[in-house]
C-alpha cells in the first residue's frame, strides 16, 4: 500500500521535536521505516551544555537513516526532523495542513519517505538521511558527514514552493559581548556601560555595506538578541547581542568588517560560519534562489547536492504555518522525476 504523506505529516507534526528535543520524533521514524522494511539506523547526536545554550535538552537525540539492505545508494533524500519552538499540533482544512514544521520540514520529510517508496519499487537505490540540530548549529548534519554511505546525489529538502533552487546563502552567526563597569545611575561617571558600548558598536555594524553578488542579491544582517545590564538605577556591567548574517559569498570579508567596526567596544566571537552555495539546474523544474541556509554545507560527503521541497519559507517559523495538501502530493513527484533523471542520466 502506498504511502499516504497527508496522514505521514500528520503524524510528524503531533510529536513535539523543536531543536535539542528530537527524541520521539527520531523513535518513531526508526519505528516507521523498520516497518517498511528499510534496514535503519541510529546515530547519536550530543546534547550541547545546558548551561552555555538555552533551551538545551537532556535527552536522546539521534539522526536516521533508512536503506534497503545491503543496498550503496545512489542518491540520498534529506532533511531534518527538529523544527523551531513553540510547538503546536496539527489541524487541517480542505486544502492546506496547519502546524508547526508542516512546511520546515515534516512535511518534506513524509513526502521523501513517499517518494523514496516509490523509487525503491523503480529500481533506483535510494537512501533516506532525517537529521537533528538544523534550526540551531546543524549538529546532525555534522554528525552525518562522518558517516557517508557512499551515494552519488544527495536531494536536500526545505520549503522551496516545489522550485529546484540554484543556490542558497550561507549564514555567519556572530556574538558580540561588552564588558563595563557597574556604578550607581545617579553617578555614570563612577562607572562605564557596557549597554552603551554595545549599542554604539551595534549602530556601526548596521550601517556597514555588505557584499553583493549579482545574480543572487545582497548579503543581509540581523540582529536577533540582545541581553544586558542589572537594574534600570545600575550602570551596565555586562551586554551581549547575537547577529545573523545571511552570506553572498565567502564570510572572511564580512568577519574582517565586523572586527573592524566593532573595535575595542565588545569582543567577537564568530559561533556558525555555513558557506554559501551554488547547484546546478537538471530537467525542467522551476528554479529559484534561496535566501536561507540549509544543511548542505555540511553534508559535503553525501553526493552532489540539489535543494527541493514544497511548502513557503514565508509561513516558516510562524504561527500561521502550513502546507498545501495539493503541494504534498506534487513534491512526491517531483523527487521521484529528479531522483531518477540523476541517477540515469548522470
Amino acid at each position: 500500500m502506498a504511502i499516504d504523506p497527508i496522514e505521514l505529516t500528520k503524524q510528524l507534526v503531533n510529536i513535539e521535536s523543536t531543536t535539542y528535543h528530537e527524541g520521539l520524533a527520531g523513535a518513531f521514524l526508526y519505528d516507521y521505516l523498520g516497518a517498511q522494511r528499510y534496514e535503519v539506523e541510529r546515530t547519536a547526536v550530543e546534547q550541547p551544555d545546558r548551561a552555555s545554550t538555552p533551551g538545551a535538552g537532556s535527552g536522546e537525540r539521534f539522526n536516521v537513516y533508512a536503506a534497503m539492505p545491503g543496498v550503496t545508494p545512489d542518491v540520498v533524500l534529506s532533511t531534518h526532523m527538529d523544527t523551531v519552538p513553540p510547538f503546536f499540533g496539527c489541524t487541517e482544512d480542505d486544502e492546506f495542513l496547519y502546524g508547526r514544521g508542516t512546511c520546515d520540514a515534516k512535511g518534506i520529510l513524509a513526502a521523501q519517505v513517499a517518494a523514496a517508496d516509490r523509487l525503491r519499487d523503480g529500481g533506483v537505490k535510494v537512501g533516506l538521511l532525517f537529521v537533528v540540530g538544523e534550526e540551531r548549529d546543524s549538529a546532525g548534519a555534522a554528525e552525518a558527514n562522518l558517516s557517508p554511505k557512499g551515494s552519488r546525489f544527495l536531494i536536500n529538502g526545505e520549503p522551496t514552493d516545489n522550485r529546484l533552487a540554484l543556490a542558497s546563502k550561507g549564514a555567519l552567526r556572530v556574538e558580540l559581548r561588552a564588558k563595563g563597569r557597574m556604578a550607581h545611575s545617579a553617578y555614570p561617571e563612577l562607572g562605564e556601560s557596557a549597554i552603551d558600548k554595545l549599542i554604539e558598536a551595534l549602530h556601526d555594524v548596521l550601517a556597514m555595506p555588505l557584499p553583493t553578488e549579482p545574480e543572487i542579491g545582497p548579503s543581509t544582517l540581523n540582529i536577533g538578541l540582545i541581553d544586558g545590564g542589572r537594574a534600570p538605577n545600575v550602570i551596565a556591567d555586562k551586554a551581549e547581542a547575537h547577529i545573523l548574517v545571511r552570506l553572498v559569498g565567502p564570510s572572511d570579508e564580512v568577519r574582517r568588517s565586523i572586527v573592524a567596526t566593532v573595535g575595542d567596544r565588545a569582543d567577537v566571537e564568530f559561533s556558525l560560519d555555513l558557506p554559501f552555495v551554488r547547484m546546478r539546474k537538471v530537467g525542467k523544474l522551476p528554479t529559484m534562489i534561496a535566501k536561507f541556509t540549509t544543511d548542505i554545507p555540511k553534508l559535503t560527503a553525501w553526493g552532489e547536492p540539489f535543494l527541493l521541497g514544497p511548502g513557503s519559507i514565508h509561513v516558516a517559523h510562524t504561527p500561521q504555518e502550513r502546507i498545501a495538501k495539493r503541494e504534498l502530493l506534487e513534491a512526491v513527484d517531483h523527487y521521484v522525476e529528479l531522483a531518477t533523471s540523476l541517477v540515469q542520466n548522470n
